[in-house]
């Protein structure tokens, strides 16, 4: 008997691991358990157009085609989704529909279904990745402590249980980069089944003097209870090693004051270091074939450590705002420790009363995020001293000389501790009135408990809030192919850490309201969303530019717009891919900065959300000389966007064309290449300041080989 195949039925985008490794689903020989899926936390037994709510699926396919290795690469294959200030490249950085949240955390999001972005182990490789689920819209009754605008989950690969497979490749791109994975997935006994994934990675970069270093063992254990039980143990090892570097820039709103591959720290300064060592463990049990109960508890501790020269912002002790060329700059250092607890139970079943059919989704969760960070700095001092290049850490921005001056000594700037607990029950129930129409009503109640010790201050800060949030939503399928939906909810979540005087920010609260369509047609080969959305959020949070780790609140913020998603096979062979999406993000509150003197008013946008992002990608297999090819483009335009909260400095608008392609010499290899940016455009991924304006990589290509059995 086969345990609960995916009852994410994502139609045609909730496929299994083994169709993700194109590998065809063999027959279980008799008496043998084979689990051919999971159930997916928070979903419940719904196939995709039954959800009110936009749902865009990224799947392994496509990453491996265009040859992405980090997660944000591969989030731009959906237009809603745009690239934040990550860092210095050291964290995970994005908005989904216009809201980022806390520019000093890395942006969080799931792992089949737990917290696990939040926190500092570095960039996230797609290795081991099953398929990316964005989740857009008014979710928060069942996930709680999210983004408004939407959710990430990474559905991670999975020990298949009862088979034995595997791949491998090796690869080298653009900058001398050498690259290998592998993929082994071995029947152990017939209940007991382990997937061993691991890569590792090294090379330059376009970036003079940056290369990098990272590697990562990601296992998976699956056990088989008799026919009805599944136990899941996953671990994620992973180190990065990379250093600190905030890009080039921009004066006078001239792109062009350096090359994009000009470094303006410091080598000296060594590697950021990226460690994170994460534990999964999940149990699921069909009590029947219409009820079933998913356990599980995860653990994630992260380490951030390293030494900076960064660009100073504050314009009165910024001497290359005078003379054009002599860059004064900052040394920081970072040890930022991290620990994030979560567990989780629901139960999800169906049941009958009178002529109506009740789809229920009944849960708890419990969230302990541990952030530890000490941060010291050295500060250049005021112009109108007069200082030195040397007391000023300065370097020439147009002809840079290295290890010119001693390292300075950062001091302490900040050693604080935060603590966040968070408790959440959730429930759900989608009931079917009629054959066509549903209707989907829900609420989360959330209590969080918030704690922050400056230890520089010694100032302890406590904080306690609860909130019950709503959720309706509601489904009417016009025809096979076409379904119109609706959705209402009201989201929370506690903001983490204080300002600089020790106060305790007040939670967020946001409203989210979206109508949309659903298309699925040729047999649920190809679906399609078209949605219109608007978001409110308050007591939105910005980075302190005066005090590094610090926030300030800069009240409301609003974001509306229109998304349009399609993806699947078109007659021919064709695979296709579109995503759209026209998004107005805007703050709705005035703040007066006083470190920079910047006001920021009603109707200036928000950093780094562009109006207009779209991503299109079509791919045709075929066959040469009777092996099997395929050949495939794709385009992403990404519009003009905020490079400065509060400022009038904009990140012009790019096109980035890529191709990729692959044949199979011979049965069980593969030749693969790619090339990223075909057209050698000069572009910018994200932007803090005119100073921190971070440049997107140059033409890059990639060429491989990949062994499957």
């Amino acid at each position: 008997m086969a345990l609960a195949a995916a009852l994410s039925a994502n139609d045609s985008a909730a496929i299994t691991s083994a169709e993700a490794q194109g590998e065809a689903e063999a027959p279980a020989p008799e008496g043998e358990i084979t689990i051919v899926g999971v159930r997916q936390p928070y979903r419940g037994d719904f196939a995709l157009r039954e959800i009110p709510q936009s749902i865009a699926v990224i799947e392994d396919t496509a990453i491996r085609q265009n040859n992405f290795l980090r997660l944000t690469d591969a989030l731009d294959l959906n237009a809603s989704v745009s690239r934040q200030n990550s860092l210095g490249g050291l964290f995970d950085a994005f908005a989904v529909r216009g809201f980022a949240g806390d520019e000093n955390i890395p942006t969080g999001y799931l792992v089949n279904g737990f917290n696990g972005g939040r926190g500092f182990g570095g960039p996230r490789d797609v290795a081991g990745i099953e398929r990316i689920e964005v989740l857009k819209g008014p979710a928060a009754a069942l996930l709680g402590r999210g983004e408004p605008g939407g959710t990430v989950n990474i559905v991670t690969r999975q020990a298949e249980i009862g088979r034995s497979f595997g791949s491998a490749l090796v690869q080298y791109g653009s900058f001398d980069r050498v690259r290998g994975e592998a993929d082994l997935n071995i029947a152990l006994t017939g209940g007991l089944t382990a997937r061993l994934i691991a890569y590792a990675e090294d090379g330059d970069t376009f970036r003079d003097t940056v290369d990098q270093r990272r590697w990562g063992f990601l296992p998976s254990v699956g056990l088989a209870i008799g026919p009805n039980t599944r136990v899941t143990y996953d671990l994620e090892y992973t180190r990065v090693e990379t250093p600190f570097d905030r890009g080039i820039v921009v004066l006078n709103g001239d792109f062009d004051t350096v090359p994009r591959s000009r470094f303006l720290g410091e080598p000296g300064d060594g590697d950021h270091v990226a460690r994170a060592t994460g534990h999964q463990l999940r149990v699921q049990h069909d009590f029947t074939p219409d009820w079933s109960l998913l356990v599980g508890a995860s653990l994630r501790d992260t380490l951030l450590t390293g030494f900076s020269s960064d660009a100073e912002l504050v314009a009165s002790r910024q001497k290359l705002l005078r003379d054009g060329r002599s860059l004064s700059r900052q040394r920081r250092s970072r040890v930022y420790d991290s620990q994030q607890w979560v567990i989780r139970a629901e139960l999800s079943g169906t049941f009958q009363t009178g002529g109506l059919t009740h789809r229920i989704l009944i849960g708890a969760d419990h969230d302990q995020f541990d952030n530890d960070q000490q941060f010291g700095r050295f500060r250049p001092p005021p112009l109108s001293g007069n200082p030195s290049d040397q007391a000023g850490y300065v370097i020439d921005v147009l002809n840079p000389v290295y290890g010119r001056f001693p390292l300075p000594t950062p001091g302490p700037q900040n050693d604080r501790l935060d603590v966040q607990r968070s408790t959440g029950l959730f429930v759900q129930d989608q009931i079917a009135l009629t054959d066509r129409l549903q209707v989907r009503i829900g609420g989360r109640y959330d209590d969080v408990s918030l704690r922050t010790l400056n230890r520089l201050t010694g100032i302890d800060s406590r904080r306690s809030a609860g909130r019950f949030s709503p959720q309706a939503g509601i489904v009417y399928e016009v025809s096979a192919p076409l379904t119109l939906y609706a959705a209402y909810g009201e989201g929370f979540r506690a903001n983490i850490g204080t300002d600089v005087t020790g106060a305790i920010f007040d939670p967020e609260t946001s409203i989210s309201k979206e109508v949309g369509i659903k298309l699925t047609a040729l047999g649920g080969k190809l679906n399609g969303t078209l949605a219109v959305f608007q978001l409110n959020k308050d007591n939105v949070l910005a980075s302190d530019t005066g005090n590094p780790g610090f926030s300030v609140a800069i009240g409301k913020a609003r974001s509306r717009g229109v998304e349009f998603d399609l993806a699947g096979q078109l007659p021919g062979d064709v695979d296709v891919l579109v995503s759209y999406a026209y998004i107005d993000a805007e703050a709705r509150s005035t703040l007066l900065e006083p470190n920079f003197n910047f006001q920021i008013r009603p109707g200036d946008p928000l950093i780094n959300i562009p109006d207009h992002t779209i991503n299109a990608q079509a791919s045709k297999r075929f066959a040469v000389a009777g092996r099997a090819a395929s050949l495939g483009a794709g385009v992403q335009y990404v519009g003009e966007r905020s490079g400065e909260t509060g400022t009038a400095f904009t990140l012009p608008a790019h096109t980035l064309v890529r191709l990729f392609g692959e044949v199979q010499p011979i049965e069980g290899l593969t030749v693969f290449a790619a090339v990223q940016n075909l057209f050698d455009a000069r572009w910018y991924a994200n932007s803090y300041a005119p100073l921190w304006v971070q440049p997107g990589a140059p033409r890059t290509a990639s060429i491989g080989v990949r062994g499957a059995f």
